[in-house]
């Protein structure tokens, strides 16, 4: 009876305000137990929560609505009371939707059930960028200067070769250089039009089972034309010098150690085309590294030239009075017309295929032809061992005396900027690489003035 009292004493629902038809146990909209609201409890009702935040206040038809609902009357204070401090909606103990009290909270961090209020550490969904690590080597090594830009004299180089102020891209290690050992001297600049250099040398001093010095330069210059020209003129000139200055201190005569430089140097070029099939695959179109070689022995009374390509060795005496010369022949299309007798010198050298070189170091190459030739001057003078870089502006023997300092022997180093400059200043289309090697050798332990 009671339960159908309860039932007739609810005209609407409690929770949702819908109008309840007489006997309904259940509220057909929000599906509220009409049985739970029989029994007013002295407990304060516990309200429900969506997703943590305060209900909004009722409106007037909800509260008339909710008339029929026994709602606990607040507790008066007495004047004199201190009024109570203000309690936030999750200081209230909650019950679960069966009416049993919720479980113990949990500790801060931890997995539970129901809202949570303790906001977990959120992972950081912005990072900032990795420090840049030439920054940190920099500031950790606070002693070492850094190399200054070539174009600005302002900027710090970084670690990819450009001006951290003005941008310019730096010279590479090969784009120019200078060596200098004892009396012999190099020089080699990328030019003015190539974007790399792709011409090597090598220079050295070593000394004859006797005790007498010997001098040994070697030039070489990459075929263009041809795949890793560079590779091929670097892997040649450092092959060959190491084959001379190994050979002459065990008494090998200087024109039969050149001969064997040239091989070496050859089998060195010969190498780099050894490359795995599945390169081949990739870049079907390619051709074996090549490159020219022009080298020179100078002891205390003989010069020895060796060479295979068009890269050439030229004769400078000290007294301009008597004739320079030039020690070596070109393997190009130009020589050998003028070889046949088809053309002259200068018609032949005037024709565009005139550089087409018809020998050279590398794996397609027809057949190995090392030149070598020996000779003994009658008077001091400078050997000049250079690249077309540099003959194609001074082209003569003649020429090329006209543009050798006076005080070459002396100043080997100087001489040989002073022909690359010359180049340079002729308009650089080329790579440019020159050794100055004065004849004859000076004494074991001396150098240039």
């Amino acid at each position: 009876m009671s339960q159908m009292h309860q039932q007739a004493a609810l005209s609407n629902c409690p929770s949702c305000a819908e109008p309840l038809e007489s006997g309904d146990r259940f509220c057909g909209a929000c599906g509220y137990d009409l049985s739970a609201s029989a029994a007013p409890s002295g407990d304060t009702p516990t309200l429900t929560m969506n997703n943590g935040s305060v209900p909004r206040p009722s409106s007037p038809a909800e509260d008339e609505g909710a008339r029929g609902a026994v709602w606990p009357r607040a507790q008066q204070q007495e004047a004199a009371a201190h009024p109570s401090g203000t309690h936030l909606p999750t200081d209230l103990p909650g019950m679960d939707s069966d009416g049993s009290p919720l479980p113990s909270p949990t500790a801060p961090g931890a997995p539970g059930p129901g809202v949570r209020f303790d906001r977990p550490d959120e992972p950081d969904e912005y990072p900032l960028q990795a420090p840049d690590p030439r920054v940190a080597a920099e500031s950790g090594a606070p002693g070492e200067s850094a190399a200054m830009c070539v174009a600005c004299r302002a900027g710090r180089v970084d670690s990819d070769g450009y001006c951290e102020n003005c941008g310019h891209a730096q010279p590479r290690e090969r784009d120019h250089m200078e060596q200098e050992s004892g009396p012999v001297a190099a020089v080699s600049d990328r030019g003015l039009r190539h974007h790399r250099n792709e011409d090597a040398f090598a220079v050295g001093t070593t000394a004859l089972p006797d005790g007498s010095a010997a001098t040994v330069a070697i030039v070489c210059d990459g075929v263009s034309s041809a795949t890793r020209p560079d590779d091929a003129s670097l892997a040649a000139s450092r092959a060959a010098s190491e084959c001379l200055l190994a050979a002459l201190p065990r008494g090998t005569h200087p024109q039969q150690a050149m001969h064997e430089a040239i091989v070496a140097a050859s089998h060195a070029v010969d190498a780099l085309a050894e490359e795995p099939a599945s390169a081949r695959e990739h870049s079907p179109h390619q051709n074996a590294p090549a490159c020219t070689l022009v080298g020179a022995v100078v002891t205390a009374g003989l010069l020895v030239v060796g060479w295979v390509g068009d890269s050439r060795a030229y004769w400078v005496p000290l007294d301009r009075t008597a004739p320079p010369a030039r020690l070596t022949e070109d393997d190009s299309w130009a020589a050998q017309m003028v070889a046949a007798g088809l053309m002259s010198e200068a018609e032949a050298y005037a024709d565009e295929r005139a550089h087409a070189i018809t020998g050279w170091l590398g794996a397609d190459a027809y057949e190995l032809e090392p030149h070598t030739a020996s000779f003994k001057p009658d008077r001091p003078g400078v050997v000049v061992v250079c690249t077309d870089g540099l003959w194609n502006y001074a082209e003569s023997a003649e020429e090329m005396a006209g543009v050798l300092p006076l005080d070459a022997a002396a100043r080997p180093l100087h001489s040989a900027q002073v022909l690359v400059g010359h180049a340079l200043d002729g308009g650089g289309h080329d790579n440019v690489t020159v050794a100055v090697v004065p004849f004859p050798a000076p004494p074991q332990g001396a150098g240039s003035a």
